[in-house]
């Protein structure tokens, strides 16, 4: 955020939240045996296995919020909101784009930022290519809040107002605080038997019966926090396949449009950034607007590779925390030693050599014109 705008990240600064106790601010979670089964000695919290260190913490931010102090920072007449895409029309040197409330756009470029659901991907892939759409990846999550007060009532302080993750057998729980520390908000994942979505909607209202018989035989931490769950949902979670490219002509993907993802990295958003910064340095290098393909095939060539990895990785992180991992399952010290390291790649990158590497790559490609 900072490389792209310091007035962004002061914008994140002014909303975000961290774990409160002062020994936890550089941990992102601490990781608990979320199972009876698998914490014999400690069926009220769960044992407390792990700390994954990291420099920043668990911050985190409430979306809404955010976006006020994003929108803020955009020069009048800029941006028009409320508008939903219907097609997108390549006209050579220009990009026509159509609305659902029969308004035109028309731009020399497109950068497509629309979603798990993006119609600018359809356009870039084609309709029926096999990675155009999301799949279902075979786990669904309860999502929900709890007013903080609640939940350290009944949980204590420590794991009320300090990120925790409950790891069991086909699933998951995680809390962390937001909103300035006044709300706990919850994610509670399962595994799907069959593997399949057949619903057409993505996200169904809560069934409690449901919920608590997913979670029967877990911690009784655990199964307060779901019974304090307010307005929760029920999300399906799909991502999307490698696509062999982000662009054609003078259309581009960027965020969840290109490389939608489960979120056990904690990294959906955080990729969207990265992407949107290695894509505001190459476009600054575009003087004709001819040159605008070359730029989004060197954004393409610097991004997809990484962004897609973080999509597998996703993935594979449900995987190791609902004790499913194939090298791991639920042998508790080689799991420790996955949680160690697994987040490595994607914390200690130089974003500064990506922008050079995208930088160079769109001159040489210019020089061989």
């Amino acid at each position: 955020m900072r490389l792209i705008d310091p007035a962004i990240h002061a914008g994140f600064r002014k909303c975000a939240t961290n774990n409160a106790w002062p020994d936890r601010q550089q941990f992102w979670f601490s990781f608990r045996k979320g199972e009876v089964a698998t914490s014999p000695d400690n069926t009220e919290f769960g044992t407390r296995f792990f700390d994954l260190f990291c420099e920043t913490g668990q911050s985190s931010v409430h979306r809404a919020r955010f976006l006020d102090e994003l929108v803020a920072l955009l020069p009048e007449g800029v941006a028009k909101f409320g508008k939903k895409l219907a097609t997108v029309r390549d006209e050579g040197k220009e990009v026509v784009l159509r609305f659902d409330d029969g308004s035109d756009a028309r731009h020399s470029a497109v950068i497509g930022c629309d979603g798990i659901k993006s119609r600018t991907r359809e356009f870039v892939l084609g309709a029926d290519h096999p990675a155009a759409h999301a799949v279902f990846t075979g786990k669904y999550a309860y999502r929900g809040l709890i007013p903080m007060a609640d939940a350290a009532s009944l949980l204590g302080d420590e794991l009320a107002r300090n990120s925790q993750m409950y790891l069991g057998h086909g699933g998951h729980i995680l809390t962390f605080p937001i909103s300035n520390g006044e709300t706990m908000n919850v994610v509670a994942f399962r595994t799907k038997a069959d593997g399949k979505w057949e619903d057409s909607e993505w996200v169904k209202p809560l069934d409690r019966t449901v919920m608590e018989r997913d979670f029967d035989g877990w911690v009784e931490a655990t199964r307060k926090i779901l019974s304090l769950m307010q307005k929760p949902d029920c999300w399906a979670l799909f991502h999307h396949p490698p696509a062999p490219t982000y662009f054609r002509n003078r259309v581009c993907l960027l965020g969840d449009a290109a490389s939608a993802s489960t979120p056990h990295n904690g990294a959906g958003a955080g990729q969207a950034i990265e992407s949107a910064l290695v894509m505001s340095r190459v476009l600054a290098q575009v003087y004709d607007s001819e040159d605008i393909p070359r730029a989004f095939a060197a954004y393409d060539r610097v991004r997809r590779p990484r962004s897609q990895r973080q999509v597998r990785m996703a993935y594979e992180g449900g995987l190791l925390y609902d004790l499913q991992a194939p090298d791991c399952g639920d042998d508790w010290e080689k799991v420790k030693e996955r949680l160690s390291v697994k987040q490595s790649w994607l914390w200690d990158h130089d974003l500064e050599a990506d922008i050079r590497e995208a930088e160079i790559i769109y001159r040489e490609e210019g020089a061989r014109l």
